[in-house]
Order: C-alpha cells, then sequence, then structure tokens
C-alpha cells in the first residue's frame, strides 16, 4: 500500500509538497485545456440556451438522445467514489486509503456535470425550481409524485449532500496538518477555517471516526439507491427495450465499472504529475482492475440475459427493438458498446496486463467510451424505431450537442485540477494509519527477494523503531 521505506514526515512532505509550491508546467497545459473547454463550450452553451434547445439534434420521434445520455453517464462516473469511500471502509479494506479522496472529489464534480443536462434540458433553466415539491402561487401545480424523473431529484440531491459531508469531512486533519505548516497568514487563516479548529485530540479523533462510520453507512444504500432510480426512468416505461426488471442492477453494475475506469484514469496522471507512485502503488491499481474485471463481466452478461428476455417473452416488438439495435442503423453503436464493454475488459485476466500502466491507461479510457455508447444505445434505438414507421427517424447530433457535452468536460477537469492544488489528493491520515503495515512488509519482501540473512535482534529492533 506504501512502498520505498516512507516515514510518517515523508507523508506529510510528499502530499503536501503541491500545495505549498508553485504547480508544475503539466498542471497549467492542463488548466487551459480546461478553460479552452468552458470557454468554447460555454459559447454554443449560451448560444442553445438564447434560441432554445432545437439547437440539439432531437426530433419528434427522438426527444431525448444527447442529453440523458450525458446525463446518466455522469451520474454513473460519480459512482465509484462514494463505492471506494463507504463500501470499502465499512468492508475495513486497506487498499482504499490512497485512492479514497481523489475519488470523492471526483464524485463531487461529476454529479454536478450531470445536474447540467436535466437543468438545460428544461429550456428555460431558471424556472428549475419548478421540479421541487414546493408550494407555488400559480395555482394547483404540483410535481407528479408517480414519476421516476422526479425521483431522480431527490436520490441525485441526497447523494450529493451525503458525498460532500462525507469528502469534506475526511478533508479536515489534512486542512489541520497544511495550517500548521503554513507559512503566510492567508494560507493560515483560509486552512484554519477549513479544519474546524481542529487539534488531533483523542476526543478529535473518537467523533471523526464515529462521523466516518455514520456517513459510510448512509452512503451504503445510496450507492446502490442512486443508480437504480435513474434506471427507473425506463425500466418504468412501455417502450419495447427498457420496460424490463434487470435495469436497476444491471445499472448499477455499469456504473460502478464506468466509475472505477474514471477514477483509474485520474489517478495514473496524477500519480504521474505529483510524483506519488509510493503511494498509489500497483497494488491499488491491480485491485481496480480486478473490480473492472467483475463488473464488466455482470455487465455482458445483463447484454445477454436482455437478448434471452427478449426472445423468452414472444413479443415481436420486444423481440425486434433488440434485434434493430444489433443490425439496425446504430448497430456501430451497439458493436462498440460490446467491443469496448465487454471484450476489452477480459484483457485484464492476463496479469501482465493487468499491470501494466499504459495498458490500464488506455483501457480505462476504452470502458468510458464504452460505458457512453451503451447509454447511447439504450436510449436511442428504443426511440427511433416507433411502432408507426411513418415516424421512423434517425438522429444525429449538431455541434451543439458536442460542444454542450464538451463543456461538461471543462468543467469537471477545472474543478478536479483546482481541487488537486489547493487540495491535498491523498488522505494523509489514513495513509499514516497503514504506513507501519505497509514498511513492516515492505521490510520483509526485500529481505526475501535478496536472500538476506536474519538481522540480529538488536538490527532488528532498531529497523522497527524507525519504520
Amino acid at each position: 500500500m506504501v512502498i520505498r521505506g516512507k516515514t510518517i514526515h515523508d507523508v506529510t512532505n510528499d502530499i503536501s509538497r503541491p500545495i505549498e509550491s508553485a504547480p508544475p508546467r503539466d498542471w497549467f497545459l492542463a488548466m487551459a485545456v480546461a478553460l479552452t473547454l468552458l470557454a468554447v463550450g460555454g459559447y454554443f452553451l449560451g448560444d442553445m440556451l438564447w434560441n432554445g434547445i432545437g439547437r440539439w439534434g432531437l426530433n419528434k420521434t427522438v426527444q431525448w438522445a444527447w442529453d440523458i445520455t450525458n446525463f446518466v453517464w455522469w451520474v454513473g462516473i460519480g459512482h465509484a467514489g462514494t463505492l471506494i469511500s463507504a463500501v470499502l471502509l465499512l468492508f475495513r479494506q486497506k487498499w482504499r486509503t490512497s485512492i479514497n479522496r481523489a475519488a470523492e472529489a471526483m464524485t463531487i464534480f461529476a454529479v454536478l456535470c450531470a445536474a447540467f443536462w436535466p437543468l438545460v434540458h428544461m429550456g428555460r433553466p431558471w424556472l428549475a425550481y419548478w421540479a421541487l415539491p414546493l408550494p407555488n402561487t400559480y395555482g394547483s401545480l404540483w410535481v407528479n409524485f408517480n414519476s421516476p424523473l422526479l425521483w431522480d431529484v431527490f436520490a441525485i440531491s441526497t447523494y450529493f449532500s451525503v458525498s460532500l459531508v462525507f469528502w469534506f469531512i475526511g478533508l479536515v486533519p489534512d486542512f489541520a496538518t497544511i495550517r500548521d505548516r503554513a507559512t503566510d497568514k492567508w494560507s493560515k487563516l483560509i486552512y484554519g477555517m477549513l479544519s474546524l479548529g481542529w487539534v488531533g485530540s483523542a476526543r478529535n479523533w473518537m467523533h471523526y471516526e464515529s462521523v466516518s462510520l455514520i456517513l459510510a453507512g448512509l452512503s451504503t444504500p445510496l450507492v446502490l439507491s442512486v443508480h437504480t432510480i435513474v434506471s427507473f426512468d425506463f425500466a418504468t416505461s412501455v417502450i419495447p427495450g427498457w420496460h424490463t426488471t434487470i435495469f436497476p442492477p444491471y445499472f448499477v453494475a455499469g456504473a460502478i465499472f464506468s466509475g472505477f475506469a474514471m477514477v483509474l484514469t485520474l489517478m495514473l496522471v496524477t500519480r504521474k504529475v505529483y510524483r506519488l507512485e509510493a503511494y498509489i502503488t500497483m497494488e491499488h491499481i491491480e485491485m481496480m482492475n480486478i473490480i473492472i474485471i467483475v463488473t464488466g463481466s455482470i455487465v455482458g452478461i445483463a447484454y445477454t440475459t436482455e437478448f434471452f428476455m427478449a426472445w423468452y417473452s414472444g413479443v415481436e416488438y420486444e423481440q425486434y427493438a433488440f434485434i434493430n439495435r444489433a443490425t439496425g442503423p446504430y448497430w456501430w453503436a451497439y458493436w462498440a458498446m460490446m467491443t469496448c464493454n465487454v471484450v476489452s475488459p477480459q484483457l485484464f485476466w492476463i496479469k501482465k496486463i493487468r499491470t501494466n500502466l499504459v495498458w490500464t491507461f488506455v483501457l480505462s479510457i476504452i470502458v468510458n467510451i464504452g460505458m457512453w455508447f451503451e447509454r447511447f444505445v439504450i436510449i436511442v434505438t428504443s426511440l427511433h424505431r416507433d411502432y408507426l414507421p411513418s415516424s421512423w427517424t434517425y438522429f444525429t447530433p449538431t455541434i451543439t450537442d458536442i460542444m454542450c457535452y464538451a463543456f461538461t468536460f471543462g468543467l469537471f477537469f477545472f474543478l478536479f485540477f483546482l481541487f488537486a492544488k489547493f487540495f491535498p489528493v491523498i488522505n494523509m491520515a489514513e495513509v499514516k494509519a497503514v504506513l507501519k503495515e505497509s514498511n513492516s512488509t515492505s521490510y520483509r519482501a526485500r529481505r526475501t527477494i535478496v536472500d538476506e540473512p536474519v538481522l540480529p535482534l538488536r538490527e532488528k529492533e532498531t529497523f522497527e523503531a524507525k519504520s
């Protein structure tokens, strides 16, 4: 979990260094790309808000397409953060310690990008509060409590709130460390406020542990419920290809699948730029790749089950919906989805690929491309062929569709790069908690590899004391 014989002092120095020193050149280049996407995408977004969502490629038959695809995709990206933080904490998985902080931040930013899509899809985002169950002065205008679209509002807002609190609570001890190391008054003031008066007493740690476990217990059902409720947007309808009971577990597995892939993409870059190879080790990368194998296999089984249930139902419209996905006008999207989501993760069964950084980085991006195609295939292929052949049509995204999507990427990476500069990207307190165990394991491994003789008792005691 931690290699190269790091001490507690080394952990503090290595993780605090990016905050206390000037950003590297790569950080400025990455931030420039993010700001460019924000600016260019923001221009097209403003044009769309001014002229209406007719700027998108939607038509009378395909009334959901690029917007809802991106919404579900971003919600899925945000799934891994809470899973790594909450579920793995409850199961006492110590390999989560170096990756949970960045994964939690990724969750917050991904949910913000997801919330962007239903907001702008309204066409009048300044009336977004109409989606909330609030009394109003316009007459008997109430939201439909039977609609899963309203359930989305509750589920995602709850998920965002709990994830934000969980993320911030975990940062408090590290903020205190940065406060104590700060040399200028503004840093001391800002990080002092963020640390909430933390002094590192036994009472502080007791409350910290208690709150962490309570939030983990609250977050765990949210991991399952949020994407389950997102799947109800489709599963409770009567459109062929959508109304199926496999959608909730299938969507949850797919969300974990894509979320872990995005965590890998971000952590591999962060690991290299900030020289954190001693903390984000091959152990972490291999464990995440194993989870990708498992969830990717579940997704593959779900694809097969959909075809089986369509055949078993005997409903010709349901059968046509799935045959049309594989052989119809959008066949290219379907087979891109199958290749990226089902075939490519199976390469991780090979240990040399599973422990290769380049292969891991490439396959993590391929998985997220495949998961985007999955949502696109589910949504568009079930809509563009209706019961009436006279209403059949083909959806093609416009430049406004594409650039609004680019805007969300710019927003996500802009927020993540700011986080990486001003907040510790690794949880110092939790890494220090596993440091002694990691160092003793590294010591035993080194002794076995070089076939050193057993140290005399006095030298052994000195080594363990230093560890």
